[in-house]
């Protein structure tokens, strides 16, 4: 039967180390030369670049983007009317700076952030475990389809996962030699980074506190890092890290009912029961699962489970890196679970960071099966990756109804100067902008509600990003000379109305989901014979 290998603690030495020759001894450059480390960083490149361009930007991207054009100053400063806190947009700020905002460019950066998740989740996974657990890792974090999905966006998520990852990563090196600081150094500085990513960062924070914790007061071998004033040190300098921030969260937190009000917060349904295993099934197919047989729903929670108790119970090392595992990805799920009951965030992208734990805790499974039932562990192993494989494929189908960007391109080109552009939501808007290359002032159109209320966004959330000018409460504000395009939702051709008495159609165009009509003025006088020389021109932009 193999043994897990057992990695020394405390002031040990490794015993691979050699003075004077730190980088010789990271284990990724040693990796390297062992040839199989190469095969799976391609792999996980392969799916996070492929069709990289395939997808239109939408909303959530296109007000990544609107953000990033301010200066730092700005995007500190609408930040904290964001959901999001500030490093992301800065960091994409300069991305586009050096590489300029091409689809491309701007979705390298989160597909880059993926492919070295990856290779840092297999580093972590080294570091607790074997090194067949580590390549079996590899393999299911490449591939993990919620991942892959979100290193193909410009938001913060695959950010957020690298940054996380490697501060677990940090936090096991120091609790193998504690007497390194450096260690807590970094751990202070990744965790400060992944704070100013996302809100939800703080929940790794609390299952590194709660591990610490558990191994304190475990049987046998009992680690007091907790109790060390280097760790106690590390947090407080986290929280002085992020003491500038501080307000601005404090005051989000004051007008949350303006982000719900405006959107930003809240949209999500209420959860259900069945929302858990649900959010599994997303993180490996990239669908919900709600259309399977309740045996095969189930079937796939059950197994996870399982999965992690073989992990947690197989696990003969003193420092139970499985347990921290198992916490990194099980409490946030159920904590942001039970907090949806009341407010509903149980969004898979605000996830994924800790979905990148799953394949981890997995791999450790496998290995630990492999040992003794040789068979089952394959089976389980090609079963995983079976599933994975679906969800990569559902990842790379595009939504034929995403094709924004073939309408923008159609309006781009037929533009004439004087033309209007105006937008039915704001989530077009964010898009829109983006492609657009008319040099027109686009605008948003915000009518009043049918008792009255204005239905301008607030300055909290979206409403942050754009100038009250870009707003339009009435059609009738360009009822003149100009031609107007409106662009909305191909199902709800009524959303603009009423239109102004003297618009004709002078053209529909529409791809997927989204529509474009051309208005062209009409003297008064003509408006009676219209009718019978009006003339649409339909162009329908296949995918």
């Amino acid at each position: 039967m193999a043994v897990n290998r057992v990695t020394p603690v405390g002031d040990t030495q490794d015993p691979h180390a050699t003075p004077g020759s730190w980088f010789g001894n990271l284990r990724l450059i040693r990796w390297a030369r062992e040839h199989w480390l190469l095969p799976v960083i391609l792999l996980a490149a392969a799916v996070r670049f492929y069709d990289l361009t395939a997808a239109a930007v939408w909303g959530d991207e296109g007000s990544s983007l609107l953000l990033a054009r301010y200066s730092l100053g700005g995007i500190w400063h609408h930040a904290a009317f964001d959901v999001h806190p500030p490093l992301y947009f800065m960091l994409l700020h300069g991305w586009i700076e050096l590489f300029g905002d091409g689809i491309f460019a701007i979705r390298c950066l989160s597909a880059l952030a993926g492919v070295a998740a990856v290779g840092l989740g297999i580093w972590l996974v080294d570091r607790l475990a074997t090194r067949r657990a580590a390549m079996i890792a590899g393999v299911l974090l490449a591939l993990l389809p919620t991942a892959v999905r979100y290193s193909q966006e410009v938001r913060m998520y695959s950010l957020l996962g690298l940054l996380l990852i490697a501060a677990t990563l940090a936090l096991v090196y120091w609790i193998r030699r504690p007497q390194r600081h450096r260690y807590l150094v970094f751990y202070a500085l990744l965790m400060s980074a992944a704070f100013y990513t996302h809100y939800f960062a703080v929940l790794a924070a609390l299952c590194h506190w709660i591990y610490l914790g558990v191994i304190r007061v475990q049987r046998g071998y009992r680690f007091r890092h907790i109790q060390r004033p280097g760790w106690w040190l590390a947090n407080l300098a986290i929280f002085v890290l992020y003491l500038p921030w501080l307000p601005n969260l404090f005051d989000l937190m004051q007008h949350m009912e303006q982000l719900k009000v405006g959107g930003d917060v809240g949209w999500e349904p209420p959860v259900t029961l069945s929302s858990l295993p649900s959010m599994l099934w997303s993180w490996l197919i990239q669908d919900d699962g709600e259309n399977l047989p309740w045996p095969v729903f189930a079937a796939l929670p059950m197994t996870l489970l399982m999965l992690a108790a073989v992990a947690v119970m197989r696990d003969r090392s003193v420092s139970r890196g499985s347990v921290l595992l198992a916490l990194y990805t099980g409490l946030p799920l159920l904590l942001v679970f039970a907090v949806s009951f009341i407010t509903p965030v149980f969004i898979e992208r605000y996830l994924t960071a800790y979905a990148l734990g799953l394949p981890l805790l997995a791999a450790l499974a496998i290995d630990r099966l492999y040992s003794r039932v040789r068979p089952l562990a394959l089976a389980v192993l090609v079963s995983l990756v079976g599933v994975q494989l679906v969800g990569v494929n559902n990842n790379a189908t595009v939504d034929s109804n995403d094709q924004l960007d073939r309408v923008v391109n159609y309006v781009n080109q037929h533009f004439r100067p004087g033309d209007r552009i105006v937008t039915s939501d704001m989530l077009w808007y964010l898009s829109y902008v983006y492609y657009d290359r008319s040099g027109a002032h686009v605008r948003l159109f915000t009518p009043p509600a049918a008792d009255g209320r204005a239905t301008r966004p607030n300055e909290y959330g979206f409403g942050t990003l754009v100038t009250p000018d870009v707003y339009l409460d009435s059609l009738s504000e360009l009822a003149g000379n100009e031609r107007v395009w409106l662009i909305g939702a191909l199902d709800e051709p009524a959303e603009f109305l009423p239109l102004p008495a003297t618009w004709k159609v002078g053209a529909e165009i529409h791809a997927g989901g989204v529509l474009a009509r051309l208005f062209v003025p009409q003297p008064a006088g003509n408006q009676a014979s219209s009718g019978l020389k009006r003339f649409t021109f339909t162009f329908a932009i296949k995918s």
